[in-house]
Order: structure tokens, then C-alpha cells, then sequence
């Protein structure tokens, strides 16, 4: 009899399973719905995929990250592992395609974005579906406590009535105990088995430093801490500045977000990835699905806006259990920021109706159409035309997406389109008289079934294969053609995408439940409130904060956080503190030098000791910082 350990071994090379694994394949098993809190790198796909493979039948997955469900397919299909993925941007055709192969039991695996699983389509196929069990990742998006609230997950539950036997095993990194019993509440689950990975990380040192200077500081970190790296940073402009400041210290470094072209995107990873670049410095766009286990050091150059955001991306540090460390690189005036951006993330009711008018002034939707309809959407060139702040823009669509209007997604990829929309006899005339098109036309007839009569996705590189052109010939002529009326080209479309998700409606008629949205409000500023204690905390266990907020109990501190190690230091007396004085002194005496520099003058000097004494010489008014920030006495 093939048991878990046999299919870990067979499939993915694992002689062992990692802690709690065993358990949450034992339960799922046994028939019971289970909650599984495995924080980042805790290996949480091996939980559905084993005992998937131990049942009879296909796995539903479920999942919101459209990247990261396209990489689970492409490595259980290199397992010889037959499994699929339905998202959105997908043609009607292709979804059924997919839906009746895994009717006939085809796929092992079918992965479905929310979005598409509550469609009527896909509900027409479910009685049919051998579906043996609904794996539920990112399971805290079905909360409208958690950060990360996404309202299809609500409907989640009704799926559960097509498949009555199927245990649900959910899935998150990160989850408060409130935020807990909501997925199980919402999820319908049945005397829910809970297993809760603990939240503690004994490789991982937290600290905040907070200090002026951040670029110099993070200069200094990233040469006193060896290996590959993540900078978080809050927009896309400041991941450029400090990639491009970082390459002039000569440290290899490349900026990511979700504005670069798809392409780039994955070029970047992949350099990272391969440790051809050092230090990747990203928004929080970068890093979902993304298994690098000798990750040292995660930075935040601006702080998150919630600790469930901070302990998911600080934990992309030290999956391989050595030694890392997690900065959050902080001031005063952040938290004050972090404050006033209440108002942004939450903008009043005429804001909203004001962002939603504007959108469809852009895109030039009629009312009563455009449902399920894709536009190509520049935000920023958006909020230009509109002269809208960004961050009001931003949150207005969250909330549009949250009340099931529309949709902002940012990585999807729309392949191109080609219809005919002349006769044959028509056409025939036309290659007669423009030979030079004739191949590319009797091209398209034959290997795209059906394309005389509705538009069908078409692909370049294929037809360069076929025609032994360039690409960029064939898009040409492809252009002159839609321009000669001879048919309708749709390029490829690989920037963000908005999809209304009803038909577009008069801004009056709009609906929007503001008490709905003042409830997340109001959990918004708790976890501002929480991300801003952690901040400012100079007595309390680093660690021990972090696990007590998602409802676990520190038996002790860790050691190893700023907080613990600053306790073992002796305290600063009076002749350590003169005798760091003169050496900063004297060292800048001879030359001015930035705060990285200074300190590598100066090797008998406790990291801690210096920036005690020099942040008190600089308020002193004895050591002076210039604009370049280099220190003079």
C-alpha cells in the first residue's frame, strides 16, 4: 500500500516530512476539514499535493495569485504530473476545454482563481467534476479582518454544496485568531482541525533601527551581512533611486514591480534567483511563490502597514534555517505618515464615486456594457489625466474590487486576437492583389480553426515558425491588415488589466456599503496600531510581540532580536562613552566620511556603543551631517 512518505519520496525527493506536514496530510485524509497555519517557506502546497495523490479523483485548488498557481502547474507537470490552471483572461472556449478534461478525469490538479470558480460556466460542469479535495490557499483573504481581504473568497462556502464529500483544507502564513475563526466560519468548516506551525523563527534576528540616514544605513547592513537580499520599499520611484545607488557603491542590485514588462520581471527574478544579482529591491509585488531558501537579509526601507505584511515578507529570510536577519529601517515622521494614510486607504463615498465616474471616462465605457470586458489600465498615467492622488486611486478600486464591481489585475497575460471581417469572396480578391500578405493570410485559416468566423487567439511566434518571418514583420502586416478592414487584430496585451465585474452602471446607481467598508476601516487602524507598537518597542522580545499577535505563547525570549541582544550589552558608563567619542573625533578630524565609513575606521568599537555616542554627537551639534551624508566634526 503507497503511503504519504512514499508519494514525498517519489515525486519530490524528500525522505521526511517537515513538522506538522505528516499531521495535516493524516487529517485531510481521514475526511476532516483542517486549518493549516504554516508561516512563509513552511512548505504548505506538499500539504494538498500528497494526499491529492493519495485519493482517487481530481484536487481543486484555489488561489488568487495567478503567478504563482502557473508555477505549481509547470513543476507538477515536469513531476509527469498531469494538472491545469483556470484564470482570469482565459477565452470561454478554452475554460470549457479545460473543465471537460478534468471531467474525465484527465488532471490531478485543477487550479481556479476565485474570481472564475463562482462562475456560472464553471458551475455548469461541477456535478460532473471527481473532485476528492478543495485546497484553499491564502485563506485569509476570505476574512474582512485580515490584510488582505478579497470579497470572492466570501462565496467560497457555496462550492462546498457540489462537492459535500471533499474536506477543505485552507491554507494561509499568516492569521490572527479572529481572523482564524472567520475562515472556518466562512468556510463552513466541520469540527475544523487546527495546526498551527509556530510563529517563532530561532535563525531569524529582527531589529529597527531607528535613526536618520536610512541610505547609509543600508549601505552598512548590506556590507557587514554577506549573501542575497530583499529591500522593500513602498512605490516604484524609490526602488529605482536605491537600486541605482546601490550599483554605484558597486554592489549588484536590480529594482522590481508590477510596472515593468513581464518579461523583465521574470529576467530580474530569475537573475536573483540564480545569485547573478545580489540584492533585489522590490515592492511588495515581488516575492509570493518565490522558494529561495539562502535568502540573509530582508530590509525594510519603508515600514508595512500591518505586522501579518511584515511577518510574511521578513520571513523570506533564512528559509534554510541559518542565520538571517530581518531590519525595519524606521522614524518618527513614518509613523505619522502611517496615520495620516487612514484617510487615504479609506476615502469617503463621494471619492470613490468620483475615482469609479473618472474610470470609465477614461476607458470610454457605455453604461450597460463592458461586464466581463478587459481594458489596459496606466494608473499613474490614469491619476495624471484626472489630476487624482495615486494612493486615493489605489484604494478606491480595492474597494470597488471588494464591493464585486471591478477588477485590478497587474501581472495577466492577453494573447493576441484575430478575427476576419470580410467575405471569402472579398478576401480572395484582396490576396490577389497584395501577394505579399497572401502566406500570412491562408496561414492564419489553417492553423487557427474557426478564425473566418469569431476572433480566436492567435500566436506570432508560431506563425514566424510557420512562415519563417520575423515577429515584428508579422505584427506589421498583421496592423495593415486590421487597418485595410481585411480583419480585427488585438496584440498582445501583458500591461494591467481592469476587468469590470458587472456591467458599468451610472455613478448614482452605483452601490457601495460604506458601514461594510467602515468596519475594515476600523480593522485597518488596529493593525496600524500594532505595526506601530512594534515599531517603537525598545523593552519587549522582538519575537515574543510577533507570535503573541498571532495568538501563540513565547515560553522565552529569543536572544536574538535587537531588543534581547541590546539586554546582554554592558550599559554604556562614562569612560566608554568619552573614549568613543575620541576616536569618532579624531577619525573625522582627518577626513569626513559617510556613517558606514566611520565605522569601519573604528574596529574595537561595539556596533551597538557607536551609534549611541554618535547619535548623541550629532544632537549635540558636535558632528554634523552634510546633504551628501558625509560627517564632519
Amino acid at each position: 500500500m503507497t503511503t504519504a512518505l512514499d508519494i514525498l519520496q517519489e515525486y519530490w525527493g524528500h525522505t521526511a516530512f517537515r513538522p506538522l506536514q505528516a499531521e495535516i496530510i493524516e487529517a485531510v485524509m481521514e475526511g476532516k476539514d483542517t486549518l493549516a497555519l504554516l508561516p512563509t517557506g513552511g512548505g504548505k502546497s506538499v500539504c494538498f499535493q500528497v494526499p491529492a495523490m493519495l485519493k482517487e479523483g481530481v484536487c481543486l485548488v484555489i488561489t488568487p495569485l495567478i503567478a504563482l498557481m502557473k508555477d505549481q502547474v509547470q513543476n507538477l507537470r515536469k513531476k509527469e504530473i498531469p494538472a491545469h490552471a483556470i484564470y482570469s483572461g482565459m477565452t470561454i472556449t478554452e475554460v470549457e476545454t479545460v473543465l471537460e478534461n478534468a471531467r474525465r478525469g484527465f488532471y490531478k490538479f485543477l487550479y481556479v482563481s476565485p474570481e472564475r470558480l463562482l462562475s456560472k460556466r464553471f458551475q455548469d460542469y461541477c456535478d460532473g467534476l471527481p473532485v476528492s479535495l478543495i485546497a484553499v490557499d491564502e485563506a485569509h483573504c476570505i476574512s474582512q479582518w485580515g490584510y488582505d481581504f478579497r470579497p470572492a473568497y466570501l462565496l467560497l462556502a457555496e462550492i462546498r454544496n457540489f462537492f459535500p464529500k471533499a474536506p477543505v483544507l485552507a491554507l494561509t502564513a499568516s492569521a490572527t485568531p479572529r481572523v482564524q475563526d472567520d475562515i472556518v466560519e466562512k468556510l463552513r468548516m466541520r469540527n475544523a482541525q487546527r495546526f498551527t506551525k509556530s510563529f517563532a523563527r530561532a535563525n531569524l534576528s529582527y531589529s529597527v533601527r531607528f535613526e536618520d540616514g536610512r541610505m547609509a544605513q543600508l549601505q552598512q547592513i548590506l556590507h557587514k551581512v554577506p549573501g542575497s537580499a530583499i529591500i522593500y520599499c513602498r512605490n516604484r520611484k524609490r526602488t529605482q533611486d536605491i537600486a541605482a545607488l546601490l550599483q554605484a557603491q558597486d554592489i549588484t542590485a536590480q529594482f522590481y514591480h508590477a510596472g515593468l514588462p513581464a518579461s523583465q520581471r521574470h529576467q530580474r527574478q530569475d537573475d536573483w534567483l540564480k545569485g547573478d544579482t545580489r540584492v533585489i529591491v522590490c515592492t511588495n509585488a515581488f516575492g509570493m511563490g518565490i522558494d529561495k531558501p539562502d535568502v540573509r537579509l530582508v530590509i525594510h526601507y519603508d515600514i508595512p502597514d500591518s505586522l501579518e505584511a511584515y511577518y510574511q515578507e521578513a520571513g523570506r529570510a533564512g528559509r534554510d534555517e541559518q542565520k538571517a536577519y530581518a531590519v525595519l529601517l524606521c522614524h518618527e515622521s513614518d509613523l505619522d505618515d502611517l496615520q495620516s494614510r487612514v484617510a487615504l486607504q479609506f476615502p469617503q463615498e463621494a471619492e470613490i464615486r468620483e475615482v469609479y465616474q473618472c474610470i470609465v471616462n477614461y476607458l470610454h465605457v457605455a453604461i450597460g456594457s463592458s461586464e466581463g470586458k478587459y481594458y489596459d489600465f496606466d494608473i499613474n498615467d490614469f491619476a495624471r489625466t484626472f489630476k487624482l492622488n495615486i494612493t486615493v486611486v489605489y484604494s478606491a478600486i480595492r474597494i470597488l474590487e471588494q464591493e464585486g464591481v471591478l477588477q485590478l489585475s497587474e501581472s495577466i497575460l492577453l494573447p493576441s486576437r484575430v478575427g476576419f471581417v470580410t467575405n471569402k469572396q472579398t478576401l480572395y480578391a484582396f490576396e490577389e492583389a497584395h501577394p505579399q500578405v497572401s502566406p500570412l493570410i491562408k496561414a492564419l485559416l489553417r492553423t487557427y480553426e474557426g478564425i473566418f468566423d469569431v476572433p480566436v487567439r492567435i500566436y506570432e511566434r508560431q506563425l514566424d515558425r510557420i512562415l519563417l518571418q520575423e515577429e515584428d514583420e508579422i505584427m506589421a502586416h498583421l496592423h495593415w491588415l486590421d487597418h485595410s478592414g481585411i480583419l480585427q487584430y488585438e496584440p498582445r496585451r501583458d500591461k494591467p488589466q481592469l476587468c469590470f465585474l458587472q456591467e458599468r452602471v451610472g455613478v448614482q446607481q452605483l452601490r457601495i456599503n460604506m458601514q461594510r467598508v467602515m468596519e475594515r476601516r476600523k480593522a485597518y487602524e488596529e493593525r496600524l496600531a500594532a505595526m506601530t507598537a512594534y515599531a517603537r518597542n525598545h523593552t519587549e522580545c522582538r519575537t515574543r510581540i510577533l507570535v503573541t499577535y498571532f495568538g501563540e505563547t513565547l515560553q522565552e525570549d529569543c536572544g536574538v532580536c535587537d531588543v534581547c541582544l541590546q539586554k546582554k550589552i554592558t550599559p554604556l558608563n562614562n569612560d566608554r562613552f568619552t573614549a568613543c567619542t575620541d576616536k569618532i573625533c579624531a577619525a573625522l578630524k582627518s577626513m569626513p566620511t559617510d556613517v558606514s565609513g566611520l565605522l569601519a575606521q573604528l574596529p574595537g568599537v561595539e556596533e551597538s556603543v557607536f551609534f549611541e555616542v554618535l547619535q548623541f554627537l550629532i544632537s549635540e551639534g558636535r558632528v554634523q551631517r552634510d546633504k551628501d551624508g558625509m560627517l564632519h566634526v
